[in-house]
């Protein structure tokens, strides 16, 4: 495995700039934001795919430091009842396929959306329960005919460019745990895949070892965020882990994403690297930094030093024990 780091935290750095900063701290690839949610600070999507030169000249700038792309990212909501949003994101998914595929990046990460109540809805819903009914019959709407359609035709896409589509499990879209990652993938292609960041799966009470146990299984884990999230009990008990207070709110909220190794133990983060190993995952641990008590400089430190202690980065040797 490698490490790398997902570039969105430095934004305000210039494309060279990020490059010479995440290489410093040892860090071999990056995940580059071309739109959508994280921004396009490093990434002007229109001219890279129309100039060969200029694609030419941006893997220059990463080879020069012997870096490498581990995935495009443009999360969005792309089955939204907001036209224009929806517009916007499905645009520059197709594009950053179609560049992932000119430029050999093998993932494009993205979140899977979530659509309306009905035709006419002017705002995403989530269902949560499947009670009283009218919940659950949104829920058969959204995915029967917008999730499962839209994502057959953008998996079809993607498997004409040789891409994979990595879409991160996250609280608020339709795909959001393992069963709802392995039922799309099942609908669709095997183009479909995860982009697993533990952070999501602790807040909702998913142990971050079995969920990479069953995706990998199932051959479905095509790319990993290194994210940590910390569990405050006392504010579970009041608010539930559904919360809904700003992420700012750390004191009062049940849940507060940390960087790696402050919300849960190194020896939690090793097992989670030997389960990525076993079960078939050899790629990019991203680090996505969102901790709100930490400076980006810090939080990214810290996250590549907790990971180098525990990432396992050689080929097994063979067995001469036995």
């Amino acid at each position: 495995m490698k490490l790398g780091v997902f570039t969105v935290l430095f934004g305000d750095l210039s494309f060279e700039e990020m490059l010479d900063t995440v290489k410093a701290s040892g860090v071999e690839a990056v995940e580059i934001g071309t739109g959508g949610y994280p921004g396009d600070a490093h990434c002007n999507i229109d001219e890279l795919l129309e100039s060969e030169d200029a694609r030419k000249a941006y893997q220059k700038e990463l080879d020069d430091r012997g870096m490498f792309i581990s995935a495009f990212s443009c999360h969005g909501n792309p089955i939204t009842p907001d036209k224009a949003f929806a517009k916007e994101s499905d645009e520059v998914l197709r594009k950053t396929i179609k560049l992932a595929s000119l430029m050999n990046v093998p993932v494009v990460n993205g979140f899977s959306g979530t659509a309306g109540d009905h035709e006419g809805a002017k705002q995403p819903n989530w269902p949560v329960s499947p009670w009283p009914s009218e919940y659950s019959d949104i829920l058969k709407w959204q995915w029967e005919e917008k999730l499962v359609p839209y994502w057959k035709e953008i998996g079809q896409l993607a498997e004409e460019h040789g891409v994979k589509i990595g879409l991160e499990l996250h609280g608020g879209f339709l795909v959001h745990t393992p069963y709802t990652m392995l039922k799309l993938r099942e609908a669709t292609c095997d183009a479909i895949g995860a982009n697993l960041d533990p952070s999501h799966m602790w807040w909702q009470g998913i142990d971050p070892v079995a969920a990479i146990k069953i995706l990998g299984k199932a051959g479905a884990l095509h790319h990993f965020h290194a994210k940590d999230t910390y569990i405050d009990q006392d504010n579970v008990n009041m608010h539930g882990l559904t919360d809904m207070q700003p992420y700012t709110d750390v004191q009062s909220r049940a849940w507060t994403f940390r960087s790696v190794g402050c919300g849960h133990s190194i020896e939690e983060w090793s097992e989670m690297m030997s389960a990525l190993r076993t079960y078939g995952y050899d790629y990019v641990v991203s680090i996505e930094h969102e901790d709100p008590i930490m400076s980006i400089d810090e939080g990214f430190s810290r996250a590549v030093k907790n990971l180098e202690d525990v990432i396992i980065r050689e080929k097994p040797s063979d067995i001469w024990w036995a």
